[in-house]
């Protein structure tokens, strides 16, 4: 559909970004990461294109033009952590200027607009949490985009879920083009989304669909009790704020944001969902295999963008590159 448009992925994660765009025809040049199971699960999903697996920091403009084999790029993706701005993050810094610039993790951002003003894309989509853009960060980006070329930036912020997602997600998404695709206009619920998975087991047909790692007794006693919709645990957060941790998911309704830290309780059964469970959540295919630890496993889902938000901003895209 979309001509072989050429793309790299920088901070690919396990390919939920790519996905929607490969599912589409943009042709996935180059994706970066430098976490091996992560570039493992990459390779084996994304067979045609190539993986450097390398630190960011220490990738030149010329090894990426070596390496993709070519000096022209229609688009540049990528997912910087999102650690150093996140309120979930206990430990952020307290001034927003210092999470770009002096947080270690922070500063990747700049490093994606380095690699941009390197390939100098028609079209660069960056992204990560609402809260990037809070005090001065706005500007502050904006200023480094400028620098690299960039003089027109926008800040879309998206839903997961008003595009078909089963788990709630809200991403800025931070461009050189105004992305603002067309809502699906019904919501996908939980049971939409795992209800017609077998029981997990040890040798699954279905991939990442293993028997999910075991609850001590004192916590399947509490989870018995649980309603729907509520969490056995609480942790606390940036300025003290608690957010939830082992929800028993509702059946009937959206389920809450997927992060690479949370585990769900199936609504039905007393154990934690399985990794193609959390997986279907994300809105990834079955055909979608992920490698590495279990642990490595269910956070490369959580650090994901659902390959259904993927799809809509890739097709809306098209309107500026065909």
């Amino acid at each position: 559909m979309s001509g072989g448009l050429r793309l790299i992925d920088l901070f690919s994660g396990a390919g939920g970004f790519s996905r929607g765009f490969r599912d589409l025809g943009y042709k996935i040049i180059l994706a970066v990461d430098n976490d091996r199971s992560v570039a493992k699960t990459y390779s084996a999903n994304y067979p045609g294109s190539e993986v450097l697996n390398e630190d960011i920091r220490s990738v030149s403009c010329d090894d990426i033009r070596y390496v993709a084999n070519s000096t022209s790029v229609d688009v540049v993706i990528g997912s910087p952590p999102c650690e150093s701005f996140t309120a979930a993050n206990p430990n952020r810094r307290r001034d927003p200027l210092d999470r770009l610039y002096s947080d270690p993790a922070g500063v990747l951002v700049l490093e994606f607009i380095r690699i941009v003003e390197c390939v100098k894309p028609r079209v660069f989509v960056m992204e990560n949490v609402p809260s990037l853009i809070e005090g001065g960060l706005k500007h502050a980006i904006r200023a480094e985009y400028a620098r690299a070329g960039y003089g027109s930036i926008f800040y879309n912020i998206l839903r997961a879920e008003d595009y078909g997602s089963p788990s709630k997600r809200t991403r800025i998404f931070v461009s050189n083009v105004r992305i603002d695709p067309p809502k699906i206009g019904v919501r996908r619920t939980v049971w939409n989304a795992i209800g017609d998975l077998p029981k997990p087991s040890r040798d699954p047909e279905i991939p990442n669909h293993e028997t999910p790692p075991s609850l001590s007794t004192k916590k399947l006693k509490k989870i018995a009790k649980l309603r729907f919709g509520k969490a056995l645990v609480k942790y606390r957060g940036s300025r003290g704020r608690l957010y939830p941790n082992l929800i028993k998911l509702d059946p009937l309704k959206t389920a809450p944001t997927v992060l690479g830290s949370s585990r769900f309780i199936h609504p039905y059964e007393l154990r934690l969902l399985t990794v193609r469970e959390q997986a279907r959540l994300m809105s990834y295919p079955d055909d979608h295999v992920f490698f590495g630890g279990r642990d490595e496993q269910y956070n490369q889902v959580g650090e994901s963008v659902p390959p259904v938000l993927s799809s809509a901003i890739a097709k809306y895209l098209l309107k500026y590159l065909i």
